[in-house]
């Protein structure tokens, strides 16, 4: 297999993660983490959602927690939108990049929007079209990639039709979803592989959750692919609301533990991931799906040497 020397964790935990979350934080707590995100040394970070408070309520304060950052100029802070509304709410928040999403697949996008897949993209040239005008990046997601639970498996040529369309938009920066934890290593390989080869002018971003316990198996097979950019979230917490059984995201201090144990640079410190991790369950106020909680690093097991005596 193939590594790559460096990967970038995408701190997805404000937003994918607390989302999903019964407790809500308080602005106050949603800045402690992301700034101790920061701290850690994850340079992009996803601090929320900017869709109807209706939508989702407990992110309903991203743009009021964006404005009490102590932002930093080698920080990447993005919001998710779904609409012009939310990219004018960015506008009046200042901030700076918005991802758009929408689904590869028709049923999912109908219970997420209530509208198909192409009539969603066809909305994103309003958005793209003001993000421009104001100095906005805008990226994009594309949620079931690798399987939908109303469809089943979804095919290269049907993710293609939704990239196809968004390049047509202006957009270079697409992540491929793994919404419902239904990836599996060799299909991941496959269709990163593919997109690699044939649209090598992308900024390719892979986001898993760990439903089925194959987040990091899959990250392996995305790097061996050419992947270097990864969403991951503090804990291990969140998911996707609208999606059947869409628990648990790929743990941000299990990857860079994995990572720091094979030799790839993260630019994490691991001390602080694990540090942010054990704040976050202390803010939700329930265990969570980390290793790093459970069981610690590895080489926390590490001891030394026992000597032997010699008795005279």
């Amino acid at each position: 297999m193939k590594f790559p020397e460096f990967i970038n964790i995408c701190e997805v935990g404000p937003r994918d993660g607390l989302q999903n979350e019964a407790t809500i934080l308080s602005v106050e707590d949603k800045v402690e983490l992301i700034e101790r995100a920061v701290d850690a040394g994850y340079k992009t970070i996803e601090i929320g959602s900017l869709v109807h408070p209706k939508a989702i309520p407990s992110l309903a304060d991203t743009e009021e927690v964006f404005k009490r950052l102590k932002l930093h100029e080698d920080i990447e802070y993005r919001a998710l939108v779904t609409n012009l509304r939310g990219v004018q709410r960015a506008v009046n928040a200042g901030v700076q990049k918005v991802k758009l999403t929408v689904s590869a697949s028709e049923s999912h996008n109908l219970s997420n929007f209530n509208r198909s897949t192409m009539e969603t993209i066809d909305q994103f040239k309003a958005c793209i079209s003001f993000a421009s005008e104001n100095n906005i990046e805008v990226s994009a997601a594309i949620s079931t990639a690798f399987g939908c639970p109303f469809e089943g498996s979804i095919s290269i040529e049907r993710i293609e039709s939704v990239i196809e369309k968004l390049i047509e938009l202006g957009v270079n920066e697409i992540s491929l979803s793994d919404t419902t934890g239904m990836a599996n290593p060799r299909d991941v390989y496959e269709k990163c592989n593919y997109m690699i080869i044939h649209y090598p002018e992308i900024k390719w971003n892979l986001h898993f959750h760990n439903t089925r316990d194959m987040g990091l198996a899959n990250v392996l097979a995305a790097m061996n692919a050419g992947i270097v950019n990864f969403d991951a979230a503090f804990s291990g917490i969140g998911g996707c609301p609208y999606a059947p059984g869409a628990t648990g995201n790929l743990c941000s201090e299990d990857l860079v533990h994995m990572c720091e144990n094979m030799g790839i640079k993260t630019g994490v410190d691991i001390d602080k991931a694990i540090q942010l991790a054990k704040r976050v369950r202390e803010m939700i106020g329930h265990s969570t799906e980390s290793y790093m909680l459970r069981a610690g690093k590895s080489s926390d097991l590490i001891k030394e040497k026992p000597v032997r005596q010699i008795n005279e």
